[in-house]
């Protein structure tokens, strides 16, 4: 876990990128940092003038914006990644990756993994992350180990894995994991139920029990593919969100993960109960699931955030990706070019995220008191030349490649590029030498599940 500066940090970049709603972007403008909050900004001369003594970190040619919220991911699954190229969802999860998982999942594959996810994500400017996955508390270990800061998802299916046995069992040692970990701030949680078609009606109204007692998100795939609409309607003769409706789970504390298949009743029903979209363009495409209407989510007032999904649906961890890719998308799916605009996109990648979450009062804007998750853009190269709107280029012409620092509640995490502590370099260089184990072991079982259907 990250050490807190006591320090002052005064950070000069060329323009500033709030996300506050409606804020213009700023130039020339400082960011004092005290104790890990945003505690003044002010014209860069007058900052220089009145803290001398502060740590100036000079940053001519770069555009400062808000950690970046990734709102839907399987980090562990970053050892799964390319595993399941080239197949629609249903085969891609019976035929290649639920076997997989039978095999590897341990703790040490969720550790490595989540590992590997978090130093990634945090060279791409991600500084908070909504992860769901088995062995969930090996992940958080992992993440913080990193720095990275983790809402961890405490999920729910009905089929035993080597986690849990089944629903009450995930539930149970969920509920234990929250409570040793509720000490820690850079630690927050999220009831995680998989998907409508993978747990029972008993196990959802049961998340919905504690989604209102605990005051905790619910963090569920749905209506991601036009398959699991049919399912739901021919089991249950109601639609996946009409069916988490009756079992009381629709609401503002509702994260609905990718939310391709939603209809204009679905969409009426999502902006009325206040509930959240976390988008995965990159893996609706890849996993031809569909083209989620952003754009009508935007108009009904529903709140949208971005995620990358997991790397074996993906391949990479890089929200700047995916943020070119939905805001392209939702202009051709809308047929209007001016939908999802780089101040709505750049809302999805920050606040929007930590809203869904519950965090907005902490991070996802660049605001005095809030804490300093910051990321800087650099624009200096050839590449982002000319930069006449630094924050169209954030959405449409940057990616990881050019985060070039980062900072968590004040704590730089990366600097020009590599990861800055000891710490982290110690754990990237364990996490390398452990890699060709992982490597082996996917092989072998890879080897084995295209034998068994050559047979």
């Amino acid at each position: 876990m990250i050490k807190q500066t006591k320090t002052l940090t005064l950070l000069l970049p060329r323009w500033i990128a709030t996300a506050v709603p409606g804020e213009p972007l700023l130039e020339s403008q400082g960011v004092l940092v005290r104790d890990g909050l945003i505690c003044e900004m002010a014209a860069q001369d007058e900052m220089r003038w009145r803290y001398p003594d502060a740590e100036r970190i000079e940053l001519a040619d770069h555009l400062l914006i808000p950690g970046l919220v990734n709102l839907h991911a399987h980090a562990a699954m970053a050892l799964l990644r390319g595993v399941g190229d080239d197949l629609p969802l249903h085969s891609w999860l019976q035929d290649r990756i639920w076997p997989l998982e039978r095999e590897l999942v341990s703790e040490s594959f969720v550790y490595d993994g989540s590992l590997l996810a978090a130093i990634e994500m945090l060279q791409g400017g991600i500084t908070t992350v909504n992860d769901m996955y088995f062995f969930p508390e090996q992940a958080i270990s992992a993440m913080r180990a990193a720095g990275i800061r983790v809402c961890a998802g405490l999920i729910v299916i009905d089929f035993p894995s080597a986690y849990a046995n089944d629903a009450d069992d995930y539930l149970r040692k969920g509920m234990a994991l929250r409570d040793r970990w509720l000490d820690d701030p850079g630690v927050s949680f999220c009831l995680a139920p998989h998907a409508p078609y993978t747990v029972s009606d008993l196990a959802l109204q049961q998340v919905a029990v504690l989604s209102a007692e605990l005051a905790l998100p619910v963090h569920i795939h749905l209506h991601e593919t036009a398959f699991e609409v049919e399912e739901s309607l021919r089991l249950h003769g109601l639609r996946p969100l009409q069916r988490l409706a009756k079992l009381g789970l629709l609401g503002p504390d509702l994260i609905a993960v990718h939310a391709v298949h939603l209809n204009e009743t679905d969409i009426a029903m999502m902006a009325a109960a206040a509930a959240h979209v976390a988008h995965c363009p990159h893996s609706n495409l890849k996993l031809a699931s569909g083209f989620a209407p952003v754009a009508a989510f935007l108009e009904s007032g529903i709140n949208v955030g971005l995620g990358t999904d997991g790397a074996a649906s993906n391949n990479r961890l890089d929200l700047l990706a995916e943020a070119a890719t939905a805001a392209r998308l939702a202009k051709a799916v809308a047929g209007d070019a001016s939908a999802f605009a780089a101040p709505q996109v750049l809302h999805a990648l920050t606040l929007g995220g930590a809203t869904a979450l519950g965090l907005q009062d902490r991070i996802g804007s660049i605001e005095l008191g809030k804490e300093a998750d910051l990321v800087a853009i650099d624009m200096a190269g050839l590449g982002c030349s000319p930069c006449v709107d630094p924050l169209s280029h954030l959405i449409y012409v940057c990616g990881r490649e050019q985060v070039s620092d980062v900072w968590i509640r004040g704590e730089p995490v990366v600097r020009m590029r590599q990861p800055v502590s000891i710490a982290l370099h110690e754990l990237r260089d364990r996490l390398r030498s452990r890699l060709p184990l992982w490597q082996n072991q996917l092989v072998s079982q890879l080897n084995r599940l295209n034998r068994q259907t050559v047979v």
